[in-house]
Parts: structure tokens; C-alpha cells; sequence
């Protein structure tokens, strides 16, 4: 039996879903009043920084297995901002606070400015539905 080798790994999946928030936050600086596809995207942001955060252990697990421990917290540290911002993003969105929003989504963008994602993405709408799996995140 081969080896089985898995090509969906959490830094590919990192790098995703850096380019469709970059996208997501392109396509809501066009927008000039909320909408639902407006909750949409700032609900994806949210979801999507949970994500990245969520995977940061995951990226980590080799560099500790061969005692870097020293690059593992600096990679820690790189993307601890992640999941405070999710959850502060999360928050605004869900009571529509669009005014945190606005401030919050110009530092989001910040962090990712070295992400480049071409006009010919095949990323698609990630952010359909997204706020509905959002309302339904906070329910449980």
C-alpha cells in the first residue's frame, strides 16, 4: 500500500481563505449601504479569521514535533491577532454595528496587504450565506 498524501493542507487552506478576504473586503468597500449580501460579507470575514486561527495549531504541530520551538511561537504570535478580531467582528455583525465594521475592516485589510488575488480569482461568492451559518454559530 502507497503512501497516502493529503493535499488539502491547513496552509493551503490559510492561503485561501486570505484571498477571499481580501476579495470579500474589496467587494464591500464598493458597497455604499448594507444589504444582506453586505451582512454576507462581513459575516464571511468573521467566519474566515475563526478559521485561520483555528488552524494555527495545525501548522505549528510539525515545527514543535522537531523542537522549533522558537518559530513556532513567532508564528503564534504572527496570527494571534486572528481570532480577536473574529470575535470582535462577529460581535459588530451580529448586533449591526456597522460602525465598528467600517473601523475594523481597513486593519483586517492591513494585515493581508501582501495577499494578491488576480481579477481572474476562481474563488467565486465565498460569502453566500454566510450570515445565516454566522446567527446559526452563535445559537449554539
Amino acid at each position: 500500500m502507497s503512501r497516502l498524501i493529503n493535499t488539502d493542507s491547513v496552509g493551503k487552506e490559510r492561503t485561501r481563505l486570505s484571498k477571499s478576504i481580501v476579495l470579500c473586503i474589496r467587494e464591500l468597500a464598493k458597497q455604499s449601504q448594507v444589504t444582506p449580501e453586505t451582512k454576507d460579507q462581513a459575516a464571511y470575514i468573521a467566519l474566515a479569521l475563526q478559521a485561520i486561527s483555528e488552524g494555527i495549531d495545525a501548522s505549528v504541530a510539525a515545527w514543535e514535533k522537531r523542537d522549533y520551538w522558537v518559530k513556532a511561537d513567532k508564528f503564534r504570535m504572527e496570527w494571534m491577532w486572528a481570532s480577536q478580531y473574529a470575535a470582535k467582528l462577529k460581535e459588530a455583525v451580529l448586533s449591526d454595528d456597522w460602525a465598528t465594521i467600517a473601523i475594523m475592516l481597513p486593519s483586517i485589510a492591513q494585515k493581508f496587504n501582501k495577499v494578491e488575488v488576480s481579477d481572474n480569482h476562481r474563488l467565486g461568492k465565498p460569502w453566500s450565506s454566510a450570515y445565516k451559518l454566522l446567527a446559526l454559530h452563535q445559537k449554539l
